[in-house]
């Protein structure tokens, strides 16, 4: 008799450790049953450096070649990783071997362009395209440099805009995020911005104003952060730091931050500007949290005068009829 006591008392207290786990309220230092670092306001933890490197040299949108390949198989039976591996001419036709490789691990996709299905960019609108014939120029190209607005925001040390600082940068490209209760703050290596994403429900400000960065309302959608930022200034570009597609004041972008384990997040934004391209777009691709990583001080033109001489040089050449 007492020993089916103590089996039902044993299970009665199983029951009640089971109901308790599924109940309590994660704190800091607990993880949820994904294995989720928790903040200890609850929230997920995303907290840390997350430098975005191994995505750095993968193929930004697949070649038109190889827009009906969509996931590391149909490579292999194409022959395109061997093609790659071989290629001693000079930098591969679309990634490098070892990058893409490690990519397509993770994510079994061939480009960071995930949609449209393809994996290319969509074509531009006709004012879109316009925008980009009238638009500034990098100095990658060849001028002419008249005046300081003849070079792109991130030339200039403005802003790389937000796609512009959160794309793979083979250099500088630290993203370290920062959490409190009701705010994420994310903060660029590259120039140096920060970006402030209130969680409390706020609506955006007026639309009279207009930033580079624009103005970021973030979400929780169970472990995911989902990020909507409107009140673009139109300034900036969405690719090569924020110097190449410059886009309209109609831009909106989403971003989901989407922890996969404590030490791996992917990361999916969209752009949908429908005064640059004919239909919404959208990147997406993994970041390993490196708690080795150091943000390097960016300094910029600030210290090494790089305009004035971009500038100086151009009327030089001038001088010397070039």
């Amino acid at each position: 008799m007492q020993a089916k006591l103590l089996i039902h008392f044993v299970r009665a207290l199983a029951v009640i450790v089971v109901l308790v786990s599924a109940l309590a309220v994660p704190v800091g230092g607990q993880r949820n049953r994904r294995g989720v670092p928790r903040t200890p306001w609850g929230d997920p933890d995303l907290q840390g450096i997350w430098p975005s490197r191994n995505s750095a040299e993968a193929t930004f949108q697949r070649p038109e070649d190889l827009a009906e390949a969509t996931v590391l198989r149909e490579l292999i039976e194409a022959g395109v990783l061997e093609r790659i591996r071989t290629d001693t001419t000079g930098e591969p036709a679309w990634a490098r071997a070892e990058v893409a490789t490690w990519l397509q691990k993770h994510t079994g996709l061939t480009s960071l362009v995930v949609d449209p299905p393809d994996g290319r960019v969509p074509p531009l609108t006709p004012e879109g395209a316009a925008r980009a014939m009238r638009s500034w120029r990098t100095s990658w190209g060849s001028g002419p440099w008249n005046a300081p607005e003849d070079l792109g925001p991130y030339d200039r040390c403005i802003s790389r805009g937000v796609t512009g600082s959160m794309f793979p940068s083979s250099d500088t490209n630290g993203l370290e995020i920062v959490q409190g209760p009701g705010l994420v703050a994310i903060r660029a290596e590259m120039i140096h911005e920060v970006r402030l994403i209130p969680l409390d429900g706020r609506p955006h400000i007026s639309p009279a104003i207009r930033q580079y960065m624009g103005d970021a309302r973030g979400r929780w959608e169970r472990d995911t952060l989902v990020v909507e930022t409107t009140n673009f200034n139109g300034k900036t570009g969405a690719r090569m730091n924020g110097d190449e597609a410059p886009t309209s004041e109609r831009l909106r972008i989403t971003e989901r931050f989407t922890p996969v384990d404590p030490f791996t997040l992917r990361y999916e934004v969209t752009l949908d500007d429908p005064g640059t391209w004919t239909r919404p777009w959208t990147v997406a691709y993994p970041l390993e949290r490196q708690s080795a990583y150091t943000l390097s001080e960016y300094a910029c033109h600030e210290g090494n005068y790089g305009l004035a001489h971009i500038l100086s040089a151009a009327r030089a050449a001038e001088r010397a009829g070039r």
